[in-house]
C-alpha cells in the first residue's frame, strides 16, 4: 500500500506517472479517470467529478429511463469522486501506475450517494459496528480463460469459443502449468498491489480458474475482489487471451460462482465460535445464519443480477438450487465450514461470478443482522442429497428475484426505499433488454419448423 507522501516521492523520482482514480459502478466494474500523477499529488487527491449516469446504467453503458436519481429531465449532472487515501496502492501490471478507490458523493450536499455500492456496504458494516461486531469476509473468484483475445472473440461474434485447456482441470497441476504465463503474473501482481492472494487452482471445467484471497474486513474484501477481477481481465488481455466472469458461457459447461465466506468478530475474537457447541456455533452465528436463510430470496438479485446468472442454478453441477444449509456440503446454498474450530464460518454458495461484491455482501450482512435482531432460531442442517427435498427454492429467474427485492420490507428497512427501488429498476432494465432481443436459439428452433 502507499501513503500520499510515499506517492509524492515516487512521482518526484519519475517512478509513477499515472494514477487511476476509480469508483465501483452498479455492475461492480472500476470506472474513473487516469490522472497525471503530478496533478494528482498537487491537489486532485482531494476530489474529482464524474457524470451521475455511471450509477444508473447497464452493461452496455446505456442511459435507460425510470431511475429516480438520474434522468434526461434532471440533466445528468455531476457526482463527486472522493479518493479514500487508505486505498492508495501500486498497480504493478501497468507501468508507472498507482490506483485509489473513491467514495461517491452528491455534488450539492457532499453526502454519500445512497445507491453507490460502496455506500451500501459501508452502511451495513457500520450497523454491525454499532452492535459491537466486525464483519469478516472472503470471496472466491472463478472465471474462464480462452485461447483467443477479447478483440478476436468480439469480431468473430462470440462464436466457436475455445477455452485455454481441453479437459476438466480441477486441482490439475500439469494443465495449470500450461496456464502459468497468465496465472503467475495475476497472483504476483495482485500480491504486490497489497491484495493478500492465497492461491489459484484449476476449477472443474475446461479453461476454468479459481483465485482465492485471504479473509479480511468486509470493505477490504469487496475492494480486493473488484480490483482482482479487473486485473484478471487486463493481465489476460496483455497475454493475448480473454477472461470471462459470465456465470454460464455455454449450456454444456459448468458455471462460474463466487462463493462468499463470512463471520462476525468482536474485540478481535471470532464471535461465531462456541467451543461448547457440537459444531462450534455460537447462538449469535445461529441467528445470523437463520437470517441468511429467511431472507435469501430478498437479496438474491444482489448475488445474481443478470438473465444469465440463473442459467447456473442446475442440480448436479455443484451450483445450489435450494435455500438450505448443511455441514461441509458443496451442493448446499449455505455450507458450514470449519465446524468445531475458531475458523467456523458460513459460506454462501449462491452468488455467481458476475456479482457485485459490495452489493452481495451488503445483502447478506443485512439479512444476518435481521436474524440477530429478530432472535431467529436456526433449523437443523440438511443431510444427504440437498438437490432433493421440500425446502424453499432459490428464485429461478431474474423476474422472481426482482419481485422479491422490490417486496422486501427487510431490505427497505436496512438500505432504504431509494436503494431498493433503484436496483429494482436495474433488474427491470436487464429484463426489458433481453425480452426485446430475438436469440439464435429461437431462430434455429423455429425458422423452418414453426
Amino acid at each position: 500500500m502507499l501513503t500520499l507522501e510515499h506517492l509524492k516521492t515516487q512521482v518526484s523520482a519519475g517512478e509513477v506517472d499515472t494514477v487511476l482514480v476509480c469508483m465501483v459502478d452498479m455492475q461492480g466494474r472500476l470506472m474513473g479517470k487516469r490522472f497525471h500523477a503530478g496533478h494528482f499529488v498537487a491537489g486532485a487527491w482531494e476530489e474529482t467529478h464524474c457524470c451521475n449516469y455511471l450509477l444508473a446504467t447497464d452493461l452496455e453503458m446505456a442511459t435507460p429511463d425510470g431511475y429516480a436519481a438520474t434522468s434526461w429531465e434532471r440533466g445528468y449532472g455531476d457526482y463527486i469522486m472522493k479518493p479514500d487515501l487508505s486505498t492508495l496502492r501500486p498497480v504493478p501490471w501497468l507501468e508507472g501506475t498507482a490506483m485509489v478507490m473513491c467514495d461517491v458523493l452528491d455534488h450539492h450536499t457532499h453526502e454519500e450517494v445512497p445507491h453507490a455500492p460502496r455506500s451500501i456496504l459501508k452502511k451495513q458494516v457500520n450497523r454491525l459496528k454499532a452492535m459491537g461486531y466486525d464483519a469478516m469476509c472472503a470471496t472466491e473468484l472463478e472465471f474462464f480463460l480462452f485461447e483467443k483475445s477479447f478483440d478476436q472473440i468480439r469480431k468473430e461474434g462470440f462464436r466457436d469459443l475455445e477455452p485455454i485447456s481441453g479437459y476438466n482441470e480441477d486441482y490439475h497441476i500439469l494443465q495449470t502449468t500450461k496456464e502459468e504465463h497468465v496465472m503467475r503474473p495475476i497472483r504476483n501482481h495482485l500480491w504486490n498491489a497489497g491484495i493478500p492472494v492465497e492461491n489459484s487452482k484449476g476449477e472443474a471445467e475446461t479453461g476454468q480458474e479459481e483465485l482465492n484471497i485471504k479473509y479480511a474486513p468486509a470493505m477490504d474484501t469487496a475492494e480486493y475482489h473488484s480490483i482482482a477481477k479487473n486485473a484478471v481481465k487486463e493481465i489476460a488481455w496483455q497475454h493475448g487471451h480473454a477472461a470471462t466472469f459470465l456465470p454460464k458461457w455455454h449450456h454444456d459447461k459448468v458455471g462460474s460462482s463466487s462463493h462468499v465466506h463470512q463471520s462476525l468478530w468482536k474485540d478481535g475474537q471470532p464471535a461465531f465460535y462456541n467451543k461448547s457447541d457440537g459444531l462450534g456455533m455460537s447462538a449469535l452465528m445461529k441467528s445470523y445464519m437463520a437470517g441468511l436463510l429467511k431472507y435469501a430470496a430478498d437479496y438474491t438479485y444482489f448475488m445474481a443480477p443478470y438473465i444469465n446468472s440463473y442459467k447456473r442454478f442446475m442440480k448436479g453441477t455443484f451450483a445450489p438450487t435450494r435455500i438450505i444449509w448443511s455441514v461441509d456440503n458443496r451442493t448446499a446454498g449455505y455450507r458450514l465450514c470449519g465446524e468445531g474450530t475458531k475458523a467456523v464460518r458460513v459460506e454462501c454458495r449462491i452468488p455467481g461470478s458476475d456479482m457485485n461484491p459490495y452489493l452481495a455482501m451488503a445483502g447478506m450482512l443485512a439479512a444476518g443482522i435481521a436474524g440477530i435482531e429478530e432472535g431467529l432460531a436456526l433449523q437443523a442442517p440438511t443431510k444427504g442429497d440437498v438437490y432433493q427435498g421440500e425446502t424453499g427454492m432459490i428464485p429461478a429467474n431474474l423476474s422472481a428475484a426482482r419481485d422479491a427485492l422490490h417486496g422486501s420490507a427487510m431490505l427497505r428497512g436496512a438500505m432504504g426505499d431509494e436503494v431498493v427501488d433503484h436496483y429494482t429498476r436495474a433488474a427491470e432494465v436487464e429484463i426489458e433488454e433481453f425480452e426485446r432481443v430475438v436469440t439464435d436459439w429461437e431462430v434455429a428452433r423455429g425458422f423452418e419448423r414453426a
